[in-house]
């Protein structure tokens, strides 16, 4: 039994266990932010939420930021103005579908990445890529359709999907730039740049300045902080742990979410149940790698003998 442990790896390390701890906290955002929509425009939110988290990390890496370039800046920038897209429009989406709808939905950039990174960079993906966005999709359509039995996107599935096309365009941004920048200056760069472009965002659609309740104060700082304490610790623990691996374990946080939305009162029909079980297994299985067995070399062949 121990080999067969040892062979499989499923000891949890510490690291893991951390990112696993991160992941189910990470769930619970999205009923929080759902709350804090009862107070404030989804613009606003996420640029207050950005600016406590560039300020903490700008407290905690103020030295490094001596050393800024330009190639630095605009990586962030760039960054920024997807992060900047993609949460303000989950956030958006959040006023009119479930917080675990929205997780679910959200988790689609991990299956999207290989996509995106076909149609931009002409890196055609595997076949376990193209069986994982399958899956994905269709588990996509049964969550989204059952409250009108028609299985097709409302408005605020759409808006969540396009937040995720935009998360999955900022990880292939950050692959982009992996190894030429200092993480901790980028970093606050992108968290600051996402605070501006979200509170920039606010003129065009008309999104008023909220009243400052505790409440919203609480929510707004709290997820600041914690968004700044998820950036470190990720960056820290997926030093030993693998990509692969910590895919996996990320897998989990639309299934936090549907838990404390569960325990909030949201009720999920068992078709959009089965959606978001398809969309996670499309995940789980974009991450698959398909070994290919080097082919044996035919034998020389034996010259007969009269």
């Amino acid at each position: 039994m121990s080999a067969l442990l040892r062979r499989y790896q499923l000891a949890v390390k510490p690291q893991e266990a951390i990112l696993i701890l991160i992941t189910m906290f990470w769930g619970g955002t999205f009923l929080a932010v759902q709350y804090a929509m009862t107070m404030s425009g989804p613009f606003f939110f996420v640029g207050l939420r950005f600016a406590t988290a560039a300020l903490a990390v700008g407290l905690l890496s103020i030295k490094s930021l001596r050393g800024l370039t330009w190639l630095e800046v605009k990586a962030g920038v760039f960054i920024g103005v997807s992060i900047a897209i993609g949460y303000s429009l989950q956030t958006w989406g959040l006023q009119t579908i479930p917080s675990s709808k929205s997780a679910f939905i959200t988790a689609m950039y991990v299956p999207l990445v290989p996509v995106l990174q076909w149609i931009c960079l002409g890196k055609m993906p595997g076949v376990m890529s193209w069986i994982g966005v399958a899956l994905a999709f269709i588990g996509l359509i049964f969550l989204a359709g059952p409250e009108n039995t028609s299985l097709t996107l409302g408005a605020g599935e759409i808006i969540t999907l396009i937040s995720a096309l935009a998360i999955a365009a900022e990880i292939i941004l950050i692959s982009a730039w992996a190894g030429k920048v200092d993480i901790k200056r980028v970093t606050i760069v992108q968290l600051a740049t996402a605070s501006i472009v979200a509170f920039a965002t606010m003129i065009p659609v008309g999104e008023s300045v909220p009243s400052f309740t505790p409440g919203l104060l609480v929510v707004a700082l709290g997820l600041g902080i914690f968004s700044a304490i998820i950036q470190v610790t990720m960056n820290w623990a997926q030093r030993s742990v693998s990509p692969t691996r910590a895919t996996v374990i990320y897998t989990g946080e639309p299934v936090w979410a549907g838990i404390f939305g569960r325990i909030a009162g949201e009720r999920l029909p068992v078709l959009a149940l089965l959606g978001g079980a398809l969309i996670v297994l499309g995940v789980l299985v974009s991450e698959l790698k398909l070994k290919r067995k080097k082919k044996q070399e035919a034998p020389l062949p034996v010259p007969e003998t009269e």
